[in-house]
């Protein structure tokens, strides 16, 4: 599979890579023996991104991580953790932690699960508004000159602490949310990291499933966040799956499914835009790998751009109230 490398100096990744969370739940019950052979499968393709987060299934994530990797060349994979969240027992969330010590503690605990020496680019999964961004990334600065840690990376935040983060230390990647449905990224801050030669992993290319083709209404099950999305509700999943609907014909006349043009879409931003899939089962990864093969014209961005304008989907604005406290939303 062609690579790319990420940002200014940091890693040479696949031009896909493989989100790792659905396989710890938050989408509802996941299969552990198929999330693992799905990883699998996606290094066998030549994925070599893997990404995941300490708090993902708190810590269920990285275990199931190292479980895929073992026996295998620890170069064959670059791990992106995320750290951060803090979780009470009830599996909720209850805060963010970006202290310099806690980024240490939290790195010694990752490096323990993934069972490895160093993590290929960790980053902080929030701005902590308590903790200056520069103590943060510092933190992990100490830890590239360890050698636990081979580059820093920024998840949902916003323009000028980009700029911040990136005079203590280059910054690889921004990972933030970005698709046919959520555009709010191409207003300031994708035009922000290209200016820094920060690159873009981007979550969310199908919008937590909303236009991948597969999803129906009222189908969310029990420990699957979508129950309280508004994008997925209502009246507003009704709009918002017309919108699926013009955009499966241009699928079509492609010879393509949905998932693959929206994420074929994403990929056509640019070169510095990585796209993250968060497939937990192999068919969903085969569907994925199958967007590489799908070149999308001018004319074809054009009759994208008009089946699903940008703004069109419906309750992102309810969502965007939701999301209010992100870094990345304030830019």
């Amino acid at each position: 599979m062609e690579q790319v490398q990420l940002g200014k100096g940091g890693p040479r990744v696949s031009v896909l890579g493989l989100g790792c969370m659905g396989m710890s739940g938050m989408y509802g019950p996941a299969d552990r023996a198929e999330g693992i052979a799905t990883i699998h499968a996606a290094l066998e393709a030549g994925i070599n991104l893997l990404d995941t987060g300490d708090f993902y299934g708190m810590g269920h994530n990285e275990l199931l991580i190292e479980e895929a990797l073992r026996g295998r060349r620890r170069e064959q994979a670059v791990i992106s953790v995320k750290f951060g969240a803090l979780r009470d027992v009830a599996g909720g969330f209850s805060g963010f932690d970006g202290r310099p010590a806690a980024v240490k503690n939290f790195l010694a605990y990752s490096l323990q699960r993934l069972g490895t020496d160093y993590i290929d680019i960790y980053r902080p999964a929030r701005l902590d508004a308590n903790v200056p961004i520069e103590e943060t990334i510092g933190a992990i600065a100490d830890m590239v000159k360890a050698g636990h840690v081979r580059a820093i990376g920024l998840s949902e935040v916003g323009c000028e602490t980009i700029r911040r983060a990136a005079a203590v230390h280059p910054i690889c990647d921004l990972q933030i949310e970005y698709s046919l449905i959520s555009r709010s990224v191409e207003d300031r801050i994708l035009p922000v990291c290209r200016e820094l030669g920060v690159a873009v992993t981007a979550y969310g290319v199908l919008s937590r499933g909303l236009i991948s083709g597969h999803w129906q209404k009222d189908s969310a099950g029990a420990g699957d966040f979508r129950a309280h999305s508004p994008r997925f509700q209502g009246e507003n999943a009704d709009r918002n799956l017309a919108l699926v609907d013009r955009l499966r014909a241009i699928a079509e006349a492609k010879g393509a499914s949905v998932a693959q043009v929206a994420i074929a879409w994403v990929a056509a931003q640019g070169s510095d835009i990585v796209p993250l899939v968060g497939a937990r089962r192999r068919d969903r990864l085969d569907e994925a790998l199958g967007a590489l093969k799908v070149r999308l014209s001018d004319a074809d961005l054009a009759a994208i751009e008009q089946a699903v304008p940008k703004g069109a989907a419906a309750g992102e604005r309810y969502a965007a109230v939701q999301m209010a406290h992100l870094d990345s939303e304030r830019v």
